[in-house]
């Protein structure tokens, strides 16, 4: 498109859904951590998040944002949080108003609870609270989070558009306790919803943004009509909603969506553009149409031709007023901003986009900024022209691979004969998943090296300690397969891609993951390759000081993909298996020095599942292809591990079973081993770990809290079938706690053995 005709167009309205919760240096962060340690008042972790909230608004209003949200700022998540303003909170925390202290009981475990399920934001990092559906809920509705966040906007001066949960989203992504019907409580739930609009209509709010996208899924039984019903009594209440979805198409849910005859519809047209023109077309009359044209969910700069395309045939439709220009989906899945990033390559840091330059895209779009565009058609123009992003080895690599490359020398029945020889482990082996404690020392030290503070002869000096006391830990807590630890690495992604060619990393990007747990995602900005080994130094290091099997930690093709912000340039699938070569050097690197148990973790497999039925053939096929070509080049001898967690397994299990790992290790302790079923069903034959206590709490379950658990696993599974393991990897934990936890883990292995050789 021409820049002359930027000026035809008039200026448009713009919203954002969602902001940054952590904010610029994770303020949020360290107030909750130091909450959590007794170490901060209530008042002070209030206080921050106020703060935190006013600067957020501020920095959206002087961006030029129109729509500007409130009630996306949580203090743990948003699911939670709409569970608490509906009072839908589960049954077994108590009922009555919710304190902070029951808040993150709920959240984080409590004396008398284990905390409730954790799971994957549709196909995100970010995990959710799960919420848990049962007959008694009292749905008493407590707004007050929402009208004091509302009055703090107001009070700023900026007139906010509240973000809701919407109520058929909210059902659907939980769970109904002991097998109850969710849509059973279907009236409760939408006068719930309801007297919550109530509430917003007597504070004069005119615009709510209702998020449900679980439009952008295939829909069970029951779905489409609860919908209908729901918002056909929303609508009675005299405010305006904007039913916002992303993630994907609407598909067959279109017809569902604009029949809702809600205000507006917000759509995704960077992870779904296809659906532009069929939802131009049966939009009805006087909606608005929020386009969301600037990613949301990834860094790179926005194409301004294509975005303007988009605009252009939206207003020649629809007239200017009846048209927003609005990100995919909330920014929450971006870092903060780009100000502090000094190390980055200029080159690549100029193609980069974090959620403030993100509001300054959807500012200059909107306002048709000719200045913007002409710098936006040369970055563009720069990023396809760099050599640097291309490596024709690589390429010719997965050009000249062959179908034995994606298989093992012998099917796992032959396998696991020869393992059981060549390893020689007890019934029910116990092992971790990887991690152990990155105590305050550890990070001292890091942080110290990485600083040029502390020399490198200083920094192995320690490394060599911490690894040795690791070591000599798990041989006293009894464990039958050990790991090194893994306190030379600072992330189980980034780690790995600082050997790799083609990423860039940054230093203050992070994410919120859960809670206050935030990651750093690399960027992959170029073809994949390792010019090192990267990880057989420590794991053969710690193998020299022990007799007993040590294990090799790797990160897998897969999750390191969805751990990354990744090139949006090339097609996945073409990523993936660059990422799986690289990892296919270090297995087998790995094995030649004689490590023969090699643990490549997925916990993001089920994570990158495309959210439509009709795409997973596709994307599975590739991903378990991408674990295989990274694991199959290894002799039957050695055994390979995998890790997988926080995910509906349920929903990938032929694929599971397709990576024919000989063991997978997974979280099963939150869920009390309800997914063992689904296994027993397919007939899994591999072996299994699941874990047998949750890691993310510092509360340690007794021997025979483990041992009830692991009976339900010996019950679901064949015995020999079963390994005994933490739910996820130990970084988080303190040193006490892990080996208090890890020697009761074992002991309950000891007395399942005594049980099954008596």
């Amino acid at each position: 498109m021409a820049t002359q005709a930027l000026t035809t167009l008039p200026k448009l309205k713009t919203a954002n859904l969602g902001f940054p919760r952590m904010g610029r240096q994770r303020e949020l962060k360290f107030a909750l951590e130091g909450f959590w340690t007794g170490k901060r008042t209530e008042a002070e972790l209030l206080e921050t998040a106020a703060t935190l909230r006013a600067e957020h608004w501020k920095l959206q209003q002087s961006a030029g944002i129109d729509f500007i949200p409130a009630n996306d700022f949580s203090l743990y998540d948003q699911v939670l949080d709409t569970l608490v303003l509906i009072g839908a909170t589960p049954e077994r925390f108590g009922n009555g108003k919710v304190t902070l202290e029951r808040y993150f009981s709920m959240a984080r475990n409590s004396k008398e609870q284990t905390a409730m399920e954790m799971t994957k934001w549709f196909d995100t990092n970010y995990h959710y609270l799960v919420p848990e559906w049962s007959a008694e809920l009292p749905f008493t509705v407590d707004t007050t989070k929402l009208l004091n966040e509302i009055a703090e906007a107001r009070a700023l001066g900026i007139e906010p558009r509240p973000v809701l949960i919407g109520p058929l989203t909210l059902l659907l992504l939980g769970k109904g306790v002991d097998g109850f019907d969710p849509f059973t409580l279907a009236d409760k739930v939408v006068a719930a919803y309801k007297s919550v609009l109530q509430a917003l209509e007597q504070q004069n709010i005119e615009w709510v943004q209702i998020d449900e996208p679980i439009l952008a899924t295939d829909l069970p039984q029951g779905a489409a009509e609860f919908f209908r019903t729901a918002y056909a009594e929303l609508k009675k209440v005299p405010i305006k909603l904007v039913l916002t979805t992303y993630f994907d198409r609407l598909g067959n849910n279109l017809p569902l969506a604009v029949e809702a005859r809600t205000a507006g519809i917000h759509i995704d047209l960077v992870r779904a553009p296809q659906q532009f023109d069929e939802v131009l077309a049966v939009l009805a009359p006087e909606q608005i149409l929020s386009l969301g044209v600037v990613e949301g969910r990834n860094i790179w700069l926005t194409d301004f031709a294509v975005a303007r395309e988009f605009l252009s045939k939206a207003i020649a439709k629809l007239g200017a007023e009846r048209v927003i220009f609005a990100p995919s989906c909330s920014l929450l899945h971006v870092p903060h901003d780009l100000r502090s990033e000094t190390k980055l390559p200029v080159r690549v840091k100029s193609w980069l986009r974090f959620a403030e330059e993100k509001l300054a895209e959807i500012a200059a779009l909107a306002s048709s900024d000719e200045e913007a565009f002409t710098a936006n058609v040369a970055a563009i123009a720069d990023r396809a022209a760099a050599e640097s992003s291309t490596n024709q080895e690589v390429r010719s690599k997965l050009a000249a691979l062959l179908e034995s490359d994606f298989a093992r020398k012998s099917p796992y029945s032959e396998r696991t004969t020869k393992q059981r020889a060549e390893l020689g482990l007890p019934l029910f082996p116990t092992t971790t998943i990887g991690s152990f404690p990155q105590t305050a020392e550890v990070r001292k030290h890091r942080a110290a090296f990485k600083h040029g503070h502390e020399s490198a002869e200083a920094y192995e000096a320690f490394l060599r300690e911490a690894t040795e006391h690791c070591i000599r830990q798990q041989e006293e807590i009894g464990l039958d397969v050990l790991v090194h630890g893994e306190f030379e690495r600072n992330d189980m992604v980034e780690y790995f891609a600082e050997f790799l060619e083609g990423f860039v990393f940054t230093e203050n990007g992070w994410v919120q993951s859960y809670g206050s747990r935030c990651v750093k995602p690399p960027i992959i900005f170029g073809d994949v390759s390792r010019p090192q080994p990267m990880t057989v130094k420590w794991t053969d290091y710690a193998r020299s000081l022990t007799s007993r099997p040590m294990k090799g930690m790797l990160t897998g093709p897969i999750t390191i993909l969805q751990w990354s912000f990744v090139r949006n340039d090339i097609p996945r699938q073409q990523t993936a298996w660059q990422i799986a070569l690289a990892l296919r050097s270090e297995v087998n690197d790995l094995e030649a020095a004689g490590i023969r148990i090699i643990q490549v973790d997925e916990p993001a497999l089920r994570e990158g599942l495309p959210l439509r039925h009709a795409d997973w053939e596709s994307y599975l096929d590739w991903a378990v292809k991408a674990f295989r070509l990274s694991t199959s080049g290894v002799e039957d001898e050695t055994q390979i591990h995998t890790h997988m967690c926080y995910c509906e397994f349920e929903d990938v299990l032929p694929s599971i079973a397709a990576l024919d790992a000989d063991v997978i290790s997974m979280e099963s302790a939150r869920s009390r081993m309800e997914l063992l079923n689904a296994f027993r069903a397919h007939g899994y034959p591999n072996e299994i770990g699941p874990g047998v206590y949750d890691i993310h709490s510092p509360r340690v379950p007794s021997a025979e809290e483990m041992g009830e658990l692991l009976g339900l696993a010996i019950n679901a599974l064949k015995p020999g079938q079963v390994w005994v393991n933490p739910d996820c990897g130990l970084k988080t934990r303190g040193w006490p706690e892990t080996v208090e936890a890890l020697k009761n883990m074992c002991q309950a292995a000891v007395q399942a053995r005594i049980h099954f050789t008596e």
